[in-house]
């Protein structure tokens, strides 16, 4: 149901932006059709937040996007479908290829900030960064089932410089579904069956349930067991490279367990407090993927063949919120904990056995605590005839992580590096960081909407940070505006980038042609003089909306990428070596000079049929790359599409038969020509020029979808993807893939079923 907005001195002035912030709530999130009446709080509040979710880099995905076109286990898969979205690597190195995760305008996944509920998630920064960039991870997008989302709001580009670090491509904020006022609840149940037989199926079932305790009090439980099979090593066998003991890895498969509890306490109309907890397991169903080796080994063939299970991963949550109106002013608080376990097969840390599983019982525990508290107020003010609201907000962060293992490399090599802690400081590294923001949402006359911002951040390790920002919107009549914004984002570097204890060796072919080993081979060691990566972010757009249901957008954005972490190739030194011992280089993580990405990115919205299209609508959307390069070397950040064009044709049938049709265009993809040491590699002794280079060429992937009501709580769905079976595949593993370092798996069948009471 609809939200009043909240008091506010001339809300005509405001009544635009409300109605807009009324379909896309702030953090304090809206609850559904169903839901409850609740107090004041549930109303939609303008803030500053709320309002940044107009700018044009943000898009939703809606409860019922989620219902008609399911994913089959990762989020990721529809949230690939927005503009300014795509699915990639952290690098250009083309290691864990089918791990892809979500790349916001090109900044790679790692300066993608995930959130739940409006709370940061870490657990993948539990898993080593390898020399690449690159995490053996599938990312943060699949802690939290399908059927518990209520909604997933995407926001990219300058706005989102307000969330501080991680957040220089943009966030992603996954909302879960709210208390209801009666006591209801759903079973969900989806399968999907592959036409080939080398490629792996999905299940999964979830649960929710939420409803009125007492007057004051109601909760919501959500529950999700889910198993994706792996693809057969069989799958990608015909690409077989170097001497072939285990082919290129297909895509790994998981099993998910998820829990998750949530109790709400109304005290009275103007104050709510929620006590939320919850825990995860993911447990990987191993594909044959590795880092580096080219030719993979019998043990790595062995738990590829048997499906083992190689890592696991539990994340346990707890948070307490307290939300509350003060007459027009309103306040959020939020204390959270979030632990993660990473559980591992042991994966080489140096040289060619980088990422392989060498031993099929070495296992060892990687542990990361965060705990925060942050919170904001939201301050509606008038000075003279200019309408303000104001958020002030603050946020402390505490990160611990304790990974033994990959603090275990030798570094006795060529004399011992100077200075390193024979302990290695027991694996352990910690990081604080604390912040206060303002932001001013200035209601200059009709047309202008002015929003100065400005965050500092003080890291413990990395000192202070500011991070300005500014986004504007004007109306040039009441359907066309221009909008436009530019901010300073950073990240800090991570827990392992910037430990000294953290090596990595090679014994020689690791080092760059430029600084060959002399002998003892080479290190890359952490570094704890690291600057925090910057950026400048641009952005500049139109934006068509009229009452009649049609919309479009057009913007073009700019990011001056600065302080690139990277792993060096000039040495910063070199072991003191002995008689008799030849020394060994040393390189650093460093900071990159330079980087620079920019592009186009849209959407045209047709209704065909009905008021504002709620019969037959046609909606599309385009992201084109114009540049996404390290100035200093000329090589790709990640290797992404030129152009992704998503469309998609909607057809209410009848009231209760609803039709999709959808498909995804790529453009071209090309590989780095240079490597980690910005070595050419084709001057590499026995590299395929040819296939090192090798461009991935356009190509298009359609579906179809359909959902049938029986009942206004009971629907069925199924469809196809993939309809007309356009495979792709892995043809090499790590950087010898050229630009062909995923899988698109082919035809796929699926069914669901939604219950409701």
């Amino acid at each position: 149901m609809s939200r009043p907005s909240p008091r506010l001195p001339a809300a005509s002035a405001l009544s635009a932006s409300i109605a807009l912030l009324l379909s896309t709530p702030a953090l304090a999130q809206s609850v559904s059709d169903d839901a409850r009446d609740a107090t004041e709080l549930d109303t939609v509040r303008v803030t500053a937040e709320a309002i940044a979710r107009q700018a044009l880099g943000t898009s939703v995905i809606t409860v019922e996007d989620i219902e008609r076109r399911p994913p089959a286990n990762d989020l990721s898969e529809l949230i690939r479908t927005m503009p300014g979205v795509n699915l990639t690597g952290n690098s250009s190195s083309g290691q864990y290829g089918n791990h892809r995760q979500i790349d916001l305008r090109g900044m790679g996944p790692e300066n993608t900030l995930i959130l739940v509920d409006g709370k940061p998630v870490g657990s993948r920064d539990s898993i080593r960064m390898g020399r690449s960039g690159e995490r053996n991870t599938r990312g943060d997008t699949n802690w939290v089932p399908a059927e518990a989302v209520e909604r997933i709001e995407v926001l990219r580009g300058p706005a989102a410089a307000r969330y501080g670090s991680g957040a220089s491509g943009g966030v992603v904020n996954i909302i879960t579904k709210r208390p209801t006022g009666d006591l209801s609840g759903s079973l969900s149940l989806y399968g999907q069956v592959p036409q080939h037989g080398a490629e792996g199926g999905s299940q999964r079932a979830g649960v929710t349930l939420s409803g009125p305790l007492t007057d004051a009090l109601s909760f919501r439980l959500y529950g999700n067991v889910n198993k994706t099979e792996a693809d057969s090593l069989d799958l990608n066998a015909d690409y077989l490279t170097g001497t072939g003991v285990t082919p290129p890895a297909g895509r790994e498969g998981v099993r998910n367990r998820d829990v998750n509890a949530l109790l709400r306490w109304d005290i009275d109309a103007a104050h709510v407090v929620e006590l939320e907890a919850g825990t995860s397991r993911q447990g990987n169903i191993y594909a044959g993927d590795r880092a580096v080796s080219l030719d993979g080994t019998p043990l790595t063939t062995e738990l590829a063949n048997a499906g083992a299970e190689t890592n696991r991963m539990y994340r346990n949550t707890g948070a307490i919120t307290h939300r509350g109106t003060w007459g027009d002013a309103s306040s959020r608080l939020t204390v959270a904990v979030e632990g993660t376990n990473n559980t591992r097969l042991n994966e080489g840390l140096a040289g060619g056995p980088e990422g392989t599983i060498g031993n099929a019982t070495a296992w060892s525990t990687s542990r990361l605590r965060n705990a925060s508290i942050d919170g904001e107020v939201n301050l509606p003010t008038r000075l003279g005839a200019t309408e303000h609201v104001w958020t002030f907000g603050f946020e402390h962060r505490d990160s611990e992580l304790e990974d033994p293992y990959s603090m275990s490399q030798s570094g006795n090599n060529g004399g011992g590096i100077p200075g390193l802690d024979p302990t290695r400081g027991g694996g352990k590294a910690d990081a604080q960081t604390s912040a206060v923001f303002v932001e001013d949402n200035i209601y200059a006359g009709e047309r202008w909407i002015i929003t100065p911002g400005l965050r500092f951040d003080h890291h413990s390790q990395f000192g202070n940070n500011a991070s300005p920002s500014l986004n504007v919107q004007f109306a040039l009549t009441d359907d066309l505006k221009l909008k436009g914004g530019v901010a300073r984002a950073f990240k800090a570097p991570n827990l392992y980038q910037s430990n000294p204890n953290y090596l990595y060796y090679t014994m020689g072919f690791g080092c760059p042609d430029n600084f060959p080993s002399l002998g003892a081979g080479c290190y890359v060691q952490g570094n704890a003089d690291l600057d925090p990566e910057t950026s400048l972010n641009k952005e500049i757009g139109i934006e068509w909306a009229p009452q009649s249901g049609y919309h479009a957008s057009l913007t073009w954005f700019h990011n001056d990428y600065e302080d690139k972490i990277v792993a060096g190739f000039v040495p910063v030194g070199q072991t003191p070596g002995a008689p008799g011992v030849t020394p060994a280089r040393i390189f650093q993580w460093e900071n990159a000079p330079e980087a620079v990405v920019q592009g186009l990115e849209g959407n045209f919205n047709v209704p065909l049929l009905g008021d504002r299209g709620d019969v037959l609508k046609w909606n599309n959307n385009v992201t084109y790359m114009i540049e996404n390069e390290n100035t200093v070397t000329g090589q790709p950040l990640s290797v992404i599409p030129e152009y992704t064009v998503n469309t998609s044709l909607d057809w209410q049938a009848t009231e209760a038969l609803s039709l999709l049709l959808t498909g995804t265009f790529y453009g071209r993809q090309a590989p780095a020509t240079r490597d980690i040491n910005n070595d050419d590699r084709c001057d590499e002794a026995g590299a395929d020029c040819a296939s090192l280079r090798q461009v991935r060429g356009p190509y298009n992937v359609w579906g179809i979808g359909a959902r049938y009501r029986i009942t206004p709580t009971v629907s069925l769905g199924g469809g196809v993807n993939n309809l007309f079976d356009k495979r792709l595949f892995r043809e090499s593993n790590s950087q010898y893939a050229g630009a062909a370092t995923y899988n698109e798996p082919g035809r796929a069948y699926y069914v669901s079923m939604h219950i409701g009471f």
